[in-house]
């Protein structure tokens, strides 16, 4: 890829377009890929971890896939849920149009495949799924989650995969050191090299006490 990176807003190096055949939900589906994106060879192994060692989405509602390269975990979502509204969220507008390609490939009409700041700011999410961008350095991934788990609707969660050795555990103390009130960070599973990591949104408990009055007056 030269000097591109998978987080290159737009890569310069040639787009080399190429089919491979991955298994998503379930169904052996041939996608495409392309130079220039995250893990164009493949489903990466942290991916594979990630849609493994998660329950299913949510059957309906907001469904946030952040960083979302060629898209299987965006694809994943809106072939399990197809009531549920997908947002494939990627810097790289390479990649977006991969997920575009590859959604209308399967007929899905679910996912919107957008730059972050196209995500309209009044949406909650039932759930996050991420791979996210280790890579881009802490201070940049902070700020990510920083911006997304807050969108979390109520009583929902976010699954994030991390290597082990790319600083899953030193994540998982961050997280639960900044999402300390009204949400819960746990390690969700362990494999092959990685860790799912889950961070739960509560409910909002009532701002003042309710009055209960007997009823026999």
């Amino acid at each position: 890829m030269g000097s591109d990176h998978y987080f290159t807003a737009a890569p310069a190096s040639p787009e080399n377009l190429r089919r491979i055949r991955v298994t998503l939900a379930g169904r052996e589906l041939e996608l495409t890929t392309a130079g220039g994106v995250f893990s164009p060879e493949h489903l990466d192994t942290g991916t594979a971890v990630l849609l493994s060692n998660t329950p299913p989405v949510p059957p309906g509602g907001h469904l946030l896939d952040l960083g979302s390269g060629w898209g299987p975990i965006s694809l994943s979502m809106a072939l399990t849920s197809p009531h549920a509204t997908v947002w494939a969220v990627d810097v790289n507008e390479r990649a977006l149009d991969l997920v575009r390609r590859n959604a209308d490939h399967l007929g899905l009409t679910n996912i919107n495949a957008v730059l972050p700041d196209d995500v309209p700011d009044d949406i909650a999410f039932r759930s996050i799924r991420s791979n996210p961008p280790i890579r881009v350095g802490k201070n940049v991934l902070h700020g990510l989650l920083e911006r997304w788990i807050p969108r979390l609707d109520e009583r929902s969660d976010a699954w994030l995969v991390v290597q082990r050795n790319l600083g899953s555990d030193s994540l998982q103390r961050w997280l639960a050191a900044n999402f300390d009130e009204g949400y819960s960070v746990y390690r969700a599973a362990t494999a092959r090299g990685f860790r799912v990591i889950k961070v739960r949104r509560h409910g909002t408990p009532p701002t003042e006490p309710i009055d209960v009055v007997p009823d026999d007056l």
